[in-house]
């Protein structure tokens, strides 16, 4: 219940900023170009908190946390008096409108420039993206990838952390191949072309770097047992913190992963453990219970191991000046911007599927877990998302930002306005879409529950 509320109060901070820097867009824009704002509006439904400006503008936090909007004076829905026409939203040129349409996406792509600045300035704990291992038959093992090699760029990107290598393998789901470029402990680089055509995941239950058979030079796990679930398995089997496994079914263990997938692969069949608790062996029976995970079934223990630190000689603190992080802060924005649109469109074409698309209870996960970690980290979550809410907000679906700039774009080329029953029909249209994907996106998000 805890992490619940703690995941719901990230959310709702972490949303409430990000909708206040999106609508505070539109209002400085509107405002720069003469047009009156009614309201200013964090979240919707029955305001709970409301303030009338001296500038004569209502602002308010509403009951609902979803959105938020700026109300402008405007000529098609209010009665305005002839002597404050020239303050309405329509009575604009069509650039004035196009302006304060676009100023709100644009104001989250500063945003996240701006977290990845101070994110960058306070400095992330990283790791150096060397391997450990090469899991054998893997794409990355095809490829000729070897442990001990530190990747240096994928595809002419230089990457310096894990993190870089995720994003940019991300990027070339439903590709052929990809081309890595590493060096060996004694500094010769190498090219490697690295086959995608076998390279599947769900990200629900392994990252891309697994899945391509990349094993970081990273937080150990041991086969020491540091956590039970209350009730779990594991627990019934008798199995307590602080003893060592050393095999299942008379098959010796080498690492944690072996453990964990010979109890996925065993739903409901019992299996004889070896541990080994105050320098004595001891024969346990585990029954790992079976659950239902997105398309299989596979068994689960509750169990959790005790993990060893990085070793120092690969983790460092990713840290720019002031200047050098406006720069870090702008490409890290820009390749996020492109990453979204490639998922976008192979979202489109079939290449991913639409099982990737996450609505606001994962968010919430995203959220708690990332404040969790710390300051730096939830910096990273909210330019993650804002990125995210600006490309989304450009969408051509009618009510979205995207829409309105796509039919004023229309009357600047024509020199007319939209018929308004055409725009009315577009409206409806792209509720309805609109709708189809939260409604997907809650789909997944409950499935992954």
């Amino acid at each position: 219940m805890t992490g619940v509320l703690w995941n719901l109060g990230a959310f709702i901070v972490a949303l409430g900023i990000l909708v206040a820097v999106h609508e505070f867009g539109h209002f400085w824009v509107a405002r720069r170009n003469g047009v009156r704002v009614e309201r200013f509006s964090i979240g919707f439904g029955k305001p709970i908190w409301r303030r009338m400006g001296k500038d004569g503008t209502e602002y308010v936090v509403a009951m609902i946390p979803l959105g938020g909007y700026v109300k402008m004076l405007d000529g098609r829905v209010d009665e305005i008096p002839p002597e404050q026409r020239d303050q309405a939203f329509d009575s604009k040129s069509v650039w004035a409108r196009m302006a304060i349409v676009v100023a709100g996406p644009m104001a989250n792509f500063l945003f996240a420039i701006f977290a990845f600045w101070l994110m960058f300035v306070i400095g992330v704990p990283a790791v150096k993206p060397v391997l450990n291992d090469v899991t054998p038959g893997s794409p990355a093992a095809q490829g000729g990838l070897a442990p001990g090699m530190e990747i240096v760029a994928i595809d002419g990107r230089h990457v310096r952390t894990w993190e870089d290598v995720n994003f940019a393998l991300i990027g070339r789901l439903g590709d052929a191949q990809t081309r890595f470029e590493a060096q060996d402990s004694y500094g010769q680089r190498q090219e490697f072309q690295i086959p995608l055509e076998q390279w599947h995941f769900n990200p629900d239950e392994t990252s891309p770097i697994a899945a391509l058979g990349l094993v970081p030079e990273g937080p150990r796990l041991t086969l020491t047992v540091a956590e039970v679930v209350t009730g779990g398995p594991a627990e019934l089997a008798g199995v307590q913190p602080g003893d060592t496994l050393q095999a299942v079914g008379g098959e010796p263990l080498v690492h944690w992963n072996q453990l964990v997938e010979l109890i996925q692969s065993s739903p409901n069949v019992s299996m004889e453990l070896l541990v080994v608790r105050a320098g004595q062996s001891l024969g346990l029976t585990l029954t790992p219970e079976r659950r239902e995970s997105r398309d299989r079934v596979i068994g689960y223990a509750g169990l959790a191991p005790e993990v060893l630190p990085v070793a120092e000689q690969y983790r460092f603190d990713l840290r720019y000046g002031p200047l050098e992080a406006i720069w870090a802060g702008t490409k890290r924005t820009w390749e996020l911007t492109v990453l979204t649109f490639q998922m976008i469109g192979k979202l489109l074409t079939g290449i991913v599927s639409v099982d990737n698309l996450s609505g606001p209870i994962s968010i919430a996960k995203g959220a708690g877990i990332s404040a969790e970690f710390g300051l730096v980290y939830f910096l990273g979550f909210l330019a993650l998302v804002s990125v995210n809410l600006g490309i989304i907000n450009l969408l051509p679906l009618p009510v979205l930002d995207g829409g309105h700039l796509l039919f004023y774009l229309v009357e600047a080329v024509t020199g007319r306005p939209v018929p308004e029953k055409i725009q009315e029909i577009g409206f409806k249209i792209g509720a309805a879409l609109l709708m189809l994907l939260m409604g997907l996106a809650l789909f997944n998000d409950f499935a992954r529950l």
